[in-house]
C-alpha cells in the first residue's frame, strides 16, 4: 500500500498559493479540519476561494481567514452565524454564491465522482437559477449545475490509516466524505493515525484511492456554536 503520511500540517498544505480555490469539510463548528485552517491562516493565503457549507464563526473556523480578509469569495449554503460574513458582503468586500444545501453536497460528490454536471430541480424559478441552463424532465424543470473544481480539499476524519482511508464519527460524516477526491489533492486529518491495514475493512468510509495526503491533528478544541441547555427540574 503506498504511504501517504505526511509529518505535519506544513507538509500537508505544500503547494497552497494565493488564488486557489479550497474545498473545506465540516458542519458548522463539527467535522471542520481545524489544523489546516490555522495553517491557512500562518500561511496568509490571499484571494483565495472557498467552498464550504458554512464561514465558521467570528472568532474560528473558516471566520478566521475572514479576519484577515484573505477569502476572496465564498461558495456557502448557510452562512447565520458569522457576523464578519455579514459585513464583508454587504459591504461588497466578499464575492458570495448562496447555494441549496443538497445542491452544494451533489457539486462536491460529481467532481469526486468524475461527473462534470447534473440536473436539480432545487432553486428553478428563484434567484439560484438566474442564468442556468434549464430543462424539463417528467413534467418538472431542472437546473443544470456543475461539479465544483478545486486545488485542494481540507477535510476531518475521526480516524485513519496510513493508506489514507477514513472513518468519520458521528454528525462529522457530513460534507467531509463528499470532499474527499472532489480537488486535485486531498488532504486528511485525523484524530488517530494508525497503520495499514488495521482498520475494519467493513467500517471504513472513505477508500484511500481519495486522499493524497494524510497526518494526525494536534488537540482538537471541537467547539459547539449554539450550546443550549434545559433548566433544571424541581419537583
Amino acid at each position: 500500500m503506498i504511504d501517504k503520511t505526511v509529518a505535519n500540517v506544513q507538509q500537508a498544505c505544500r503547494g497552497v498559493e494565493d488564488g486557489m480555490t479550497f474545498m473545506l469539510g465540516g458542519f458548522g463548528l463539527c467535522g471542520i479540519p481545524e489544523n489546516a485552517i490555522a495553517e491557512l491562516v500562518r500561511l496568509d493565503v490571499k484571494k483565495v476561494t472557498c467552498i464550504s457549507n458554512n464561514a465558521g464563526v467570528d472568532d474560528f473556523g473558516l471566520g478566521l481567514l475572514l479576519q484577515k480578509r484573505q477569502i476572496k469569495k465564498m461558495i456557502s449554503s448557510y452562512v447565520g452565524e458569522n457576523a464578519e460574513f455579514e459585513r464583508q458582503m454587504l459591504s461588497g468586500e466578499l464575492e458570495v454564491e448562496l447555494i441549496p444545501q443538497g445542491t452544494l453536497a451533489q457539486r462536491c460528490l460529481a467532481a469526486q465522482s468524475g461527473v462534470p454536471a447534473f440536473y436539480t430541480p432545487a432553486g428553478y424559478g428563484t434567484e439560484v437559477g438566474e442564468g442556468k441552463e434549464s430543462r424539463e424532465f417528467n413534467g418538472k424543470m431542472h437546473l443544470l449545475e456543475h461539479a465544483f473544481k478545486a486545488q485542494f480539499s481540507f477535510v476531518k476524519a475521526w480516524k485513519g490509516d496510513t493508506a489514507g482511508n477514513l472513518i468519520f464519527k458521528g454528525t462529522a460524516r457530513n460534507f467531509n466524505p463528499n470532499m474527499c477526491g472532489a480537488a486535485k489533492i486531498t488532504v486528511a486529518e485525523v484524530e488517530e493515525l494508525v497503520p495499514s491495514g488495521e482498520l475494519d475493512p467493513n467500517q471504513i468510509h472513505i477508500p484511500g484511492i481519495f486522499v493524497q495526503r494524510i497526518f494526525q491533528g494536534a488537540e482538537y478544541q471541537k467547539r459547539i456554536e449554539q450550546r443550549t441547555v434545559r433548566e433544571p427540574q424541581t419537583k
